[in-house]
């Protein structure tokens, strides 16, 4: 199949809704349709929409393919016919339709499925594509209709085969159906089953990552990767495998070159995603970070990150570079700690195992680092300035948020405790002199690591005895229990 410029974002392209939520992605409502000809107890459950007009309508999927049919011969295979304009206003109507659930009841009723999953094979226009597979993206929003789909096999194949089509708009819609199954508990493990079963699923998304230029389709393909790590780690362990198992192979001088994600990997193509939504998509961003996240949280996922010096070296420094120079900044109001807070958690969640697993390599060498430690202890501060302003203000956080902060403040905590433990004097001076290290950043981070940490904590106070006394005795009256 060919890959080429088309992965390129195309406004003109698509009309599906930019909500991400995957019970509600939807075609923007379309004109409504009055048909005088259909009579009233025609209507479609409590819904104002005919039955025999949306049969018509349906129906009207077929004429597209045999006009395609008709002009085939002699036609360029490569080339793709245009949608009737008429035709695909109405069927727009039924995508916008689709989204009540009667309409989708009778839309199961009337086995709609089978048509739509006749035309999609079929059919040689990608508009066409794209619609009908939105619709079935819109019925699987209820849990019925989504049982239906998902018990057919047949589209279950076509569906995950589309995931290596080159139409942006049908990919975007694609995945999103995808995503609405995946977030179905009773259907959830089929899909999963049938991704497992098709090698060809990984190859696709892993390819759109890292060459799709294309906002929206990284970030849904992106809740769909997440999504599935999320569910099912075996599932995650066997795509690292694969990607491991090909970036081996080829090596053969007598092999064809394979795809970027063969050559690659797994991890630099979610890199390769992240490069591009860093300014584009904060929500895309998280969801990115948080599927790196997960790669770490498995022997196989850490050793994929750093087991090359390249990838290690790119991802640390991208990681770094984003921490240090986008987020939690020395000019930035505390406060917005709570928007970073997700974000922040997972990039440092992160870097902290790569700095637990490969110290000894040079780009997490911490005289490399000293805005990344600056980083680490305005975290801890700009949090606990967040707690003071609750208990000033008598105001209490949200579960969810209060659960959230917690998070990034053990995280950052365990982190820092393992670069404290390793900091030399020389680097610790150089903090101090360069002001990323004041009394102030030292007095919360004492806080916020002791007692967990009083191993670590010991240890920086005993360099910052030699390198800066003054500063280590006021600190002593703070916190006794640092005395030898």
């Amino acid at each position: 199949m060919e890959r080429n410029s088309e992965y390129q974002d195309n406004e003109s392209s698509i009309s599906a809704g930019s909500d991400s939520s995957p019970g509600m992605d939807r075609n923007p409502s379309p004109p409504a349709s009055d048909d005088e000809d259909d009579p009233v107890d025609d209507a479609i459950g409590d819904t104002a929409y005919s039955k025999h007009w949306l049969v018509r309508t349906l129906t009207k999927l077929i004429q597209p393919l045999s006009n395609q049919h008709e002009n085939a011969e002699g036609a360029d295979e490569s080339s793709q016919p245009d949608l009737d304009e008429d035709i695909e206003n109405e069927i727009c109507k039924v995508w916008d339709m689709s989204m009540d659930q009667d309409v989708a009841a009778f839309l199961q009723e009337f086995k709609a499925a089978d048509i739509l999953l006749e035309v999609i094979v079929k059919s040689r226009c990608p508009r066409l594509t794209e619609i009908c597979v939105g619709i079935l993206g819109n019925i699987a929003c209820f849990p019925e209709t989504c049982q239906s789909i998902s018990r057919n096999d047949d589209l279950g194949e076509v569906l995950l085969l589309l995931l290596g089509d080159s139409d942006p708009p049908t990919l975007l819609e694609t995945s999103r159906l995808l995503l609405t199954c995946l977030s179905q508990p009773d259907v959830c493990p089929c899909w999963i089953e049938r991704i497992k079963n098709q090698k060809t699923v990984c190859e696709n998304i892993c390819f759109i990552m890292s060459s799709s230029t294309c906002v929206d389709l990284l970030v849904k393909v992106g809740e769909v990767v997440d999504k599935m790590f999320d569910l099912d780690e075996e599932l995650m362990r066997h795509w690292i495998g694969n990607a491991a198992e090909a970036s081996t192979g080829n090596n053969c001088e007598d092999e064809e070159p394979k795809a970027i994600v063969d050559t690659l990997g797994i991890a630099p193509c979610l890199l390769e995603a992240i490069k591009q939504l860093r300014h584009e998509s904060p929500d895309g961003l998280e969801v990115y970070m948080h599927i790196l996240q997960l790669l770490t949280t498995v022997d196989e996922g850490i050793q994929a990150i750093v087991v090359s010096a390249e990838i290690g070296e790119n991802t640390w420094s991208l990681l770094c570079n984003i921490v240090c120079n986008d987020l939690c900044q020395p000019d930035d109001p505390p406060i917005v700690i709570l928007e970073q807070k997700i974000l922040l958690a997972s990039i440092l969640s992160v870097l902290s195992a790569m700095f637990a697993c490969q110290s000894q390599h040079a780009y997490s060498k911490m005289d490399r680092n000293l805005k990344l430690i600056g980083s680490l202890f305005r975290v801890l501060q700009y949090l606990r300035e967040c707690q003071k302003r609750e208990t000033n203000e008598q105001s209490k956080t949200d579960g969810v948020q209060e659960e959230q902060m917690t998070i990034l403040q053990e995280t950052c905590c365990e982190f820092l405790s393992n670069i404290l433990t390793e900091l030399p004097k020389e680097t610790t001076l150089e903090l101090i002199q360069e002001g990323y290290l004041s009394e102030e950043s030292c007095n919360t981070a004492f806080q916020s690591l002791l007692p967990l940490y009083s191993s670590a904590m010991q240890h920086f106070f005993g360099v910052l005895m030699d390198v800066n006394k003054k500063l280590a005795m006021n600190l002593l009256n703070e916190f006794p229990i640092l005395k030898p």
